[in-house]
């Protein structure tokens, strides 16, 4: 007896990761090597989604060296793009320092200068969440729905 087969979505799944020195630098460059990367994969520079992925990696990338340094680690970034999704994901070895997840941030004071970039991420991303990472550390994962064409 033949069980039918599963309906696979039409498309390809592309995947980078490339790790980067925990500094200031290091975001800067995760991001530019990011838009690079989204502009191969079809997503325009200047387009909506690519401006709105930039934002996400930058703000991400930001956290992971000023939240998530630990000396002498790097922090990761990860994005995959499946038909309709692209995931932009973050990953650092600090484990104690987790960020509260989706709908649990506290709105910074008006003079506080920090405080308001994963308010930025909820507000952008169509989900979003705060993960472990094995063996240690947390990755913080956003998903951004893509127009079909």
């Amino acid at each position: 007896m033949h069980s039918p087969l599963t309906p696979q979505l039409p498309g390809t799944v592309r995947t980078f990761a490339q790790r980067f020195s925990s500094t200031p630098l290091g975001a800067r460059l995760a991001r530019h090597l990011a838009l690079h990367q989204l502009h191969a994969w079809g997503l325009a520079h200047g387009s909506e989604a690519s401006d709105t992925a930039a934002l996400i990696v930058a703000e991400l990338a930001a956290n992971a060296v000023t939240h998530g340094r630990v000396p002498g680690r790097d922090f990761e970034l990860r994005l995959t793009r499946s038909p309709g999704t692209l995931r932009i994901e973050v990953s650092d070895t600090r484990g104690e320092r987790r960020p509260p997840g989706p709908g649990r941030l506290a709105v910074p004071g008006a003079v506080s200068d920090s405080g308001r970039g994963l308010l930025l991420v909820e507000s952008l991303a169509d989900r979003w969440a705060v993960l472990d990472r094995v063996p240690v550390g947390k990755t913080v994962r956003a998903e951004l729905d893509l127009p079909s064409h």
